[in-house]
């Protein structure tokens, strides 16, 4: 291995809390007139807002061929309303390497709801030559090849006790899991949809601080399993997360404080070239404008490539604006235009979405483009359109791109928006002149 740094673990930001912290005062006079015109004053009445701060204390223990080290100082501490600064940094990770970090919270004067979302990216950082005999892509695989457990828990006279497990598998599979949001529920049960979980409402009491709430705290543990081979020879990854409380007085636990977002953009070319690391799609489907009949040339197409993809026919209507959706299930993509459908088996997406419109004589436009990513409605930070238009020689190419990652497409997640395609009158009739490609990493 090299000296790369195989673990980065910091977070975008861990905030304080999420409700409205300030104080309103008001004097009130009151005036009461009794039958013999005696006369009380109260004066001085004033309302004060409470307040809400999450403190997030962490540690982590680093077990490598026995030697199991407890982090103190570099990664041991309290995170209070600012982002942590990395915290936990391993290097020369092997297989039959083991970790945990744990996760407590501490919440300042209101019962409240938490939740946990992340993020998580990785890169090839480059190969060895035992690498390279056994690994020719340029994604890391370094989080899929790590088993991840996220858990309940405790600790105990010193000693961790597990409670129930949220989600394990790889790691990629527990970051997807929280990527946009997991409700934690105050008292340790696993599986609960957000608005069946138990707000955090145990009170302590602090002789020499200020009284606080808390509840379950939160384990992930990890291991490299002995099985894994070259093929992670200088991969990094990097974790983030997040945590967040939400008072639970007149709230009733389903507003998602983690909603994602994700960056658009877009650009001139094809986006696999233009975007993706290899230059190549390990899956794609398409609409496009073929011959409009029973049979021939396909106009719907889902699959790995081309050649292995299933097709069906669409009758287009030049100048009419209809939906489309991608739905991928975590192993299989459907692709419907206008209510006719097509499905493939393919190949799991590891990075960046993206949609390329082609037009020669013609107009291709793509809009209202949404994104939902493991069922939950994700924030486009970018354009949600994108169109090519071409009336003269060549053909033009413009891509919009969805700059996710290996744990954002890991879930299931679905793209949806519009289609209009608007054929002009010496358009030649090619079947690839005029389509527009949903592109998976």
């Amino acid at each position: 291995m090299t000296d790369d740094k195989l673990y980065t673990l910091s977070r975008r930001k861990m905030l304080a809390g999420l409700g409205a912290i300030g104080i309103a005062s008001a004097g009130a006079g009151i005036g009461t007139s009794a039958y013999f015109s005696d006369r009380e004053s109260f004066s001085g009445n004033t309302l004060t807002a409470g307040s809400l701060d999450m403190r997030v204390l962490y540690e982590t223990s680093y077990d490598s061929d026995g030697a199991v080290q407890n982090q103190v100082g570099s990664a041991m501490g309290t995170q209070d309303g600012e982002p942590a600064s990395t915290f936990y940094e391993l290097d020369d990770v092997k297989p039959g390497d083991s970790g945990h970090v744990e996760f407590c919270f501490e919440i300042v004067d209101n019962p409240s709801y938490v939740w946990a979302c992340g993020d998580i990216s990785e890169s090839e950082n480059g190969f060895t030559e035992p690498e390279s005999e056994v690994d020719s892509t340029e994604n890391g695989e370094l989080a899929e090849s790590i088993d991840a457990r996220l858990v309940y828990c405790n600790e105990v006279d010193g000693e961790f006790v597990e409670g129930e497990e949220i989600v394990s598998g790889s790691l990629l599979d527990v970051f997807a899991a929280i990527t946009g949001g997991a409700a934690l529920d105050g008292s340790g049960a696993a599986g609960l949809a957000p608005g069946d979980q138990a707000p955090y409402s145990e009170e302590v009491e602090v002789t020499d601080g200020p009284d606080y709430i808390t509840g379950p705290c939160l384990c992930l543990f990890w291991e490299v399993p002995t099985s894994v081979g070259n093929e992670i020879q200088t991969d990094t990854l990097s974790m983030a997360l997040e945590f967040h409380a939400v008072q639970s007085r007149h709230n009733d636990g389903t507003a998602n404080p983690c909603t994602p977002s994700i960056t658009t953009r877009t650009g001139e070319g094809f986006a696999k070239q233009e975007e993706f690391a290899t230059q190549q799609e390990t899956s794609f489907a398409r609409g496009r404008y073929g011959d409009n009949l029973a049979a021939g040339a396909w106009e719907v197409a889902v699959g790995p490539d081309v050649g292995s993809a299933t097709t069906a026919n669409y009758v287009w209507t030049p100048g009419n604006t209809v939906p489309f959706s991608y739905e991928y299930d975590g192993s299989q993509a459907s692709f419907t235009l206008d209510g006719v459908s097509v499905a493939s088996a393919i190949p799991a997406p590891s990075g960046k979405l993206a949609i390329t419109t082609k037009a020669d004589e013609a107009t291709v436009s793509v809009a209202n483009l949404a994104l939902e990513l493991n069922g939950v409605a994700t924030t486009l930070s970018g354009p949600d359109a994108v169109s090519a238009s071409n009336d003269g020689s060549g053909r033009d190419l413009t891509y919009l791109v969805f700059d996710t990652d290996a744990a954002d497409v890991a879930a299931p997640f679905e793209i949806s928006g519009d289609v209009t395609v608007d054929v002009q009158g010496d358009y030649s009739g090619s079947d690839e002149d005029v389509a527009f490609d949903i592109s998976i990493e």
